[in-house]
């Protein structure tokens, strides 16, 4: 569908403000993405295994290893890192004038990541499924923002509050009973 800004938001953005918005934006729905997968499986495990996590969402993170958070932080550091290459000019090798400037060749998104060979060779089938994915991660953006605002209200898991809500006598079958 092209650029849709309904409001006129971008009438006055560069060409590399709005590329800063694009690579933020894919960004932010691939991490909300894997946010709204982990707080379903994350409590839909719960004691399914022994060491499974219990509670909320949120309160999960809590019962990590220090040594897990580091792996955490070290491996999302080098993603971002490898991103920031891939997009930004090289402050160590290019011109003054475009320090912290993006690429504009480069394509927003692209990690140069794809162990299953994923990712269509041509660039406007690319293009299309980049759209698909900026679609599904400002849904998964709304889903996760849902996600925390009902569990930091009443502590409760999303699990636990689906559940809630069935008929009495109805249930689902846990992963044990599988």
């Amino acid at each position: 569908i092209g650029l849709f800004d309904p409001l006129g938001l971008a009438t006055k953005a560069t060409p590399n403000l709005l590329r800063k918005y694009r690579e933020a934006e894919l960004t932010h729905g691939r991490i909300a993405m894997l946010a709204t997968v982990g707080f379903l499986v994350g409590e839909g495990v719960q004691g399914a295994f022994p060491g499974a996590f219990t509670g909320s969402g949120i309160n999960q993170l809590g019962e990590l290893p220090g040594i897990d958070l580091v792996y955490f932080f070290v491996g999302a550091f080098a993603i971002e890192t490898q991103r920031v290459r891939n997009v930004i000019f090289n402050a160590a090798t290019c011109d003054k004038a475009d320090i912290g400037k993006y690429k504009l060749d480069s394509l927003p998104g692209d990690l140069g990541f794809d162990p299953f060979g994923l990712k269509p060779q041509d660039e406007e089938e690319f293009r299309i499924k980049q759209t698909k994915e900026l679609q599904n991660g400002r849904l998964a953006m709304i889903a996760a923002s849902g996600f925390l605002a009902q569990e930091l209200v009443d502590n409760k898991g999303i699990i636990e509050h689906v559940l809630g809500y069935l008929p009495e006598g109805l249930s689902l079958p846990s992963l044990s009973d599988l």
